[in-house]
């Protein structure tokens, strides 16, 4: 039991990681952004390209670090990845749902763009790397036994620590910083944000970018800790929105919360029954608090 749930924080990680950029997007700009987990996706493939194609190219090989199976050129490949991504999400920002916005569309076409977008991302990495799975090394990978039954990977060691390093800087950037102050007002009051003097615009764009960054982070921590391919975002997206439901919609505090349940009860839950119903039970405990606190755990204050 011990050994799950400490794979349960691992996961749960990776989805708060996911998570806190889906819920800034939503606090910001209000919007469910439903191509967040091809975002990861793109991210993952980015990193697969740079360690595989262009750093070796470069005469850049990456070495396993002590008993890692990965080195230093997979840790710089984060932030080629997530400077890329975040552009992409720009990108798709100013050519489809700026656009969109600007004419006063339903959310429900906003829903439907986002989908879009989900599907000619995923359609390019078919087309750019195929259907088959990827590793980022395809050394044997180490194995720690620790006390209570616990196995612990040294990769899954890298994982946690990148990704609460880069959620506990994000919350410091918002908490902190000129900049993230001005995100978190925008959040709060945007018609009082632009009287302030907010550059409202300038934000959003940089909503965009931290958002496609910390979903490329999770995408390429996802692909460490098991395996890359063109799914593995898709897959995530529900876990995602759960998460963002679970704890307080537009909450960065209630994501973290949020991340962390619904990857300790999906992994818990395999010692009672089949992985295969590990979604459906992170689901129903996401129901069960809601029936309790519709709001969510954190009560949906957007930038606390």
């Amino acid at each position: 039991m011990a050994n799950l749930v400490v794979s349960g924080i691992i996961l749960g990680s990776i989805i708060t990681l996911g998570a806190v950029g889906l819920t800034l997007l939503y606090g910001i700009v209000n919007f469910g952004n439903f191509a967040h987990g091809d975002m990861m996706t793109l991210g993952a493939y980015i990193a697969l390209l740079m360690t595989a194609t262009i750093f070796p190219a470069l005469g850049l090989v990456d070495t396993p670090i002590g008993p890692l199976s990965f080195g230093w050129v997979m840790l710089v490949s984060f932030l080629p990845a997530m400077g890329v991504t975040g552009l992409a999400a720009i990108a798709a920002d100013r050519l489809v749902y700026r656009r969109l916005r600007e004419r006063r569309v339903r959310p429900i076409m906003l829903a439907i763009a986002a989908l879009a977008v989900a599907f000619v991302m995923r359609s390019v990495i078919y087309i750019l790397w195929g259907a088959d799975f990827h590793f980022y090394s395809q050394g044997l990978r180490t194995t720690w036994k620790l006390p209570l039954g616990i196995t612990l990977r040294p990769d899954q060691v890298v994982v946690l620590v990148v990704a609460w390093a880069m959620v506990v800087g994000l919350y410091t950037f918002l908490q902190r910083t000129k900049t993230g102050k001005a995100l978190r007002a925008l959040a709060d009051n945007p018609d009082l944000a632009r009287v302030s003097g907010i550059a409202t615009e300038r934000m959003i764009t940089l909503t965009w970018f931290i958002g496609g960054a910390m979903a490329a982070a999770a995408g390429i921590l996802l692909g460490i800790d098991s395996q890359v391919r063109p799914e593995m975002g898709w897959l995530m997206l529900l876990p995602l929105f759960a998460a963002v439901i679970l704890g307080g919609i537009g909450n960065a505090y209630g994501a973290l919360a949020g991340g962390l349940i619904l990857g300790v009860v999906q992994q818990v839950s395999t010692a009672f029954m089949s992985p295969s119903y590990k979604p459906a039970v992170a689901f129903i405990i996401m129901i069960l608090v809601l029936l309790v606190r519709p709001q969510g755990i954190f009560g949906g204050s957007k930038s606390s």
